[in-house]
């Protein structure tokens, strides 16, 4: 199997203006019942993300797929390696958060898309969520905690929205700090070395 590459807003010391665009067009809802050209894009997003062990979650615009389906696992988060089994993992489609609980929760991010950095970001810690499953069957799902933090920067990717939109603290490499300082203007860069696991 061929690997999929990941869309970034920036690599080697360079802006990628091409993928930051596709990552910034919000996305499309699929057609129910899925035709086969949507199976195959719910699959290559399933496929791209069971070949990665360092992220918690995809989203299809950050492999090019410009529609509305994100995958996450639902457990073993701070596993590097996992059984990637059908019960490890939830596939929405057309996702839509119905309801938001709870007093935001801050907490520092990291993105595939936006790599070497995190940012603090605050969501909700509970949230129900509407879509489609990968079959095409309307589900309603409520998650929490950290699952419920995934879910939203999965969906925000949907929407064209990335961490670096976040008002938070941003946590940048000390080596680059002269580099994130320039294409990150608006924000204020805080030098670290911190790891976290992508979102």
């Amino acid at each position: 199997m061929s690997k999929v590459k990941v869309l970034t807003v920036w690599s080697d010391n360079n802006i990628n203006e091409e993928e930051t665009s596709v990552l910034r067009k919000p996305c499309t809802d699929i057609p129910v019942p899925y035709d086969e050209r949507r199976r195959q894009e719910i699959k290559t997003l399933i496929d791209a993300f069971l070949a990665m062990n360092d992220a918690a979650g995809l989203a299809a615009p950050q492999i090019g797929i410009s529609t509305r389906i994100i995958i996450f696992r639902n457990k073993g988060f701070n596993e590097k390696s996992w059984s990637k089994s059908e019960n490890d993992y939830d596939v929405l489609v057309n996702p839509r958060v119905t309801q938001a609980r709870g007093e935001l929760v801050t907490m520092a991010e990291g993105c595939l898309s936006c790599p070497e950095i995190q940012v603090e970001v605050s969501r909700f810690p509970e949230i129900k969520v509407r879509a489609h499953d990968v079959n095409g069957k309307k589900i309603s799902k409520r998650y929490t905690d950290y699952l419920a933090r995934v879910v939203q920067h999965e969906i925000d990717h949907l929407e064209g929205k990335l961490i670096i939109d976040h008002e938070g603290a941003l946590y940048v490499p000390k080596q680059k700090k002269d580099f994130f300082d320039k294409i990150l203007k608006e924000m204020n860069p805080i030098s670290d070395d911190t790891d976290s696991r992508n979102i």
